[in-house]
C-alpha cells in the first residue's frame, strides 16, 4: 500500500523490536508530499478519510497576505522564496510551503497605503508623481476630505527597513497557511523584530551558499 503512518515498525526504548501482530491498515497510510511549485495556479481535490476533501496545491502563483500593523488583507503574486529554515533545496526549486519565507510584489501595499493616507509610501517620489500631486492641490478639494487624511496622517508611520523595500517592490512575507493541504498559499508580510531575524538568516544563507 505504499507510505504508511503507523510506527509499529519502530522500535521500543529499550530497543526491542516489536512483534508484527497485523498488516498495514488504509487508515495508517500517508501520501506522498506535493512539493508545491510556483507557477500558474494548479490545485487537485483529494478525498480523504470520511469523504472529506483535501485541496493539494500543485502550483500556486498568488495568495492573500495580511499586513498586520496597518489591520488589511490583499492579493498579491508571489515572486520567490528567498529562505526556508528547514532546506535550501526548497529555496534553489521555489517550492512553496509552511513557515517559509517568499517575495511577494508591493504594488497592492502600495496602491491602499497612498490612498487610505494620501501620502507617499516612499520619500522618493518620481518627478511626473510631484506634477500630479501638485495638480491636486490646485483643484478645491473637500474640507472633510483633506481633515480626514490630515486625521490619519498622524498615524502613518513605517519603519525605514520596509520603506526601502516599498522602493524596491518587493515585501519579504511569511506562508502561514498549508499549500498541500487547502490549496492556498496565504500569510502575513514580516516587520519588525521578526523581519530583523529573517533578514539576517537571509544573509547567512547567502554566504554559506557562496
Amino acid at each position: 500500500m505504499g507510505i504508511s503512518r503507523s510506527s509499529r515498525h519502530k522500535r521500543s526504548a529499550s530497543g526491542a523490536q516489536r512483534p508484527h501482530y497485523r498488516k498495514k491498515r488504509r487508515f495508517e497510510l500517508a501520501r506522498p508530499p506535493a512539493m508545491t511549485k510556483l507557477g500558474a495556479k494548479r490545485v487537485h481535490k483529494v478525498r480523504t478519510r470520511g469523504g472529506n476533501l483535501k485541496f493539494r496545491g500543485l502550483r500556486l502563483d498568488t495568495g492573500n497576505f495580511a499586513w498586520t500593523s496597518e489591520h488589511i488583507m490583499r492579493k498579491a503574486r508571489i515572486i520567490g522564496v528567498v529562505y526556508n529554515s528547514s532546506n535550501n533545496e526548497l529555496v534553489r526549486t521555489n517550492t512553496l510551503v509552511k513557515s517559509g519565507v517568499v517575495q511577494i510584489d508591493a504594488h497592492p501595499f502600495r496602491q491602499w497605503y497612498e490612498s487610505h493616507y494620501g501620502v507617499p509610501v516612499t520619500k522618493k517620489v518620481s518627478k511626473a508623481a510631484a506634477s500630479a500631486e501638485g495638480e491636486k492641490e490646485k483643484k478645491p478639494a473637500e474640507k472633510a476630505r483633506v481633515k480626514l487624511y490630515e486625521q490619519r496622517q498622524k498615524d502613518a508611520a513605517i519603519e525605514g527597513v520596509l520603506e526601502t523595500q516599498f522602493g524596491a517592490g518587493r515585501l519579504y512575507a511569511i506562508i502561514s497557511s498549508r499549500p498541500g493541504q487547502s490549496g492556498r498559499a496565504d500569510g502575513y508580510i514580516l516587520e519588525g523584530k521578526e523581519l530583523e531575524f529573517y533578514l539576517k538568516r537571509i544573509k547567512s544563507s547567502k554566504k554559506h551558499q557562496t
